[in-house]
């Protein structure tokens, strides 16, 4: 039997939550204090995955980057494929809060989105 140690970040009680499993099996969750701590536990020792945030470059704005995200959590081990996909990315001003930026980012079906408005220069 195997049990894995998490602190929770499903709400901002960071509840400490033990995983009991065997054979790769979810046996038993406890620690949790909500419904979300559960659902979190589970997803994180099955198939854990982040929202990945970054910046991209932006032509002719007020300012030279951008601030952006990916709209929906992607699988953990793709988040270097996305840095790595954004390196080369340079977006035209004018930029609005969730305006897509790329689309499909490193083949994970998710796109990035500004979460920042950069105006165009004068």
């Amino acid at each position: 039997m195997e049990k894995r140690e998490l602190t929770c970040i499903g709400c901002p009680l960071g509840c400490s939550i033990t995983v009991t499993m065997e054979n790769a099996e979810i046996l038993d969750v406890t620690g949790n204090t909500c419904k979300r701590g559960d659902a979190y536990a589970r997803k994180e020792v099955t198939h854990p995955t982040r929202i990945v945030t970054s910046t991209v470059r932006v032509s002719g704005g007020t300012i030279p980057m951008v601030s952006c995200k990916t709209k929906e959590d992607i699988p953990k081990e793709k988040i270097f494929a996305i840095i790595n996909a954004l390196c080369g990315v340079t977006v035209p001003a004018p930029v609005s809060i969730g305006d897509i930026l790329v689309q499909d980012v490193a083949g994970t079906g998710v796109d990035i989105i500004a979460t920042k408005n950069v105006p165009a220069k004068l």
